[in-house]
């Protein structure tokens, strides 16, 4: 699959009708296709107003992930979390890349706004927790997304965070092992986290952002006693990127047209060749410097 953002549909989708048919999540079909829809009408205008086709993608996977996250009684204020989840896109930008993922932005915009509204913890059941897990790596093995590196670094860190405090007080290991068995903890991981959009442009960069934000998440949960812990400590560092580029400065991410994808795998191609055709004119004798200079050059 060429793009990435057609598996993370695919799984969200899934994942979105499997629970609302079999596992009783609390979202009526009519919530879902409210949510849907308005951030496809946002996302359109706001692709409208810049001159440029609109993003389907980004804004399907944004509107999925709300209707397995967001929960509010009342319509109106799923109405508005939809379009102040894209709208950010399009306003809180510094040098033309937006600050939050649109996801973590709105559900903490309106737990800021609202007390109606609430995130769901995604207790859904081994079996589905199971099969978005297995879902979600494949995601990013088929894909090859470029951002796994994030995700396994946040993963990483908040493991050794929890698994350490429970060690540290002596507590029994299934307590650790039950706080990761949610469903909105890997919703976070694999497509909210590693949104290569708003993440730093940087490997480095991207390491110490998730290590970041794996201890504001265990902060806000084991010393201030909050829940949403992830969502809030996400959109708090997701402020300090600008500064983190600028520290550790790295190639900005793009999404590639069909076409401009074809064009880099011919490219890569044509440099391969381009390199073993070197190392056959240098020839095999010459000393291991001067091939090495040859490859860059």
């Amino acid at each position: 699959m060429s793009d990435p953002r057609l598996y993370q549909i695919a799984t969200l989708a899934s994942l979105l009708v499997y629970g609302m048919g079999w596992l009783e999540f609390d979202i009526t079909v009519a919530r879902a296709a409210l949510l849907l829809t308005t951030v496809l009408a946002t996302q359109a205008a706001g692709d409208r107003l810049e001159g440029r086709a609109a993003n389907w993608k980004s804004a399907l996977i944004s509107g999925l992930s709300l209707c397995l996250l967001l929960r509010t009684n009342e319509p109106a204020l799923a109405a508005m979390a939809a379009v102040v989840t894209i709208a950010s896109k399009f306003v809180i930008r510094f040098r033309g890349k937006h600050i939050f993922n649109p996801t973590n932005g709105g559900l903490v915009a309106m737990l800021l706004l609202s007390d109606r509204v609430w995130v769901s913890p995604g207790q859904w059941g081994s079996v589905a927790l199971f099969a978005l897990l297995m879902a979600s790596v494949g995601g990013l093995v088929v894909n090859r997304a470029s951002r796994s590196d994030v995700t396994f670094a946040f993963i990483g860190c908040y493991c050794a965070l929890i698994f350490g405090r429970s060690l540290y007080l002596g507590e029994p290991l299934t307590i650790p092992t039950h706080r990761l068995q949610s469903g909105a903890l890997l919703l976070f991981t694999f497509f909210m986290i590693s949104d290569p959009k708003t993440t730093p442009d940087s490997r480095a960069g991207r390491v110490l952002f998730a290590a970041l934000v794996a201890f504001g998440a265990w902060y806000v949960q084991f010393r201030l006693f909050r829940t949403n812990g992830l969502l809030w400590s996400l959109a708090l560092w997701s402020a300090a990127v600008p500064v983190i580029d600028r520290i550790l400065p790295g190639r900005r991410y793009a999404w590639l047209s069909p076409s401009a994808q074809k064009e880099h795998r011919n490219e890569t191609n044509r440099g391969g060749i381009r390199a073993r055709n070197a190392d056959r004119l240098v020839g095999a004798d010459t000393p291991w410097v001067l091939r090495l200079l040859r490859r860059q050059g």
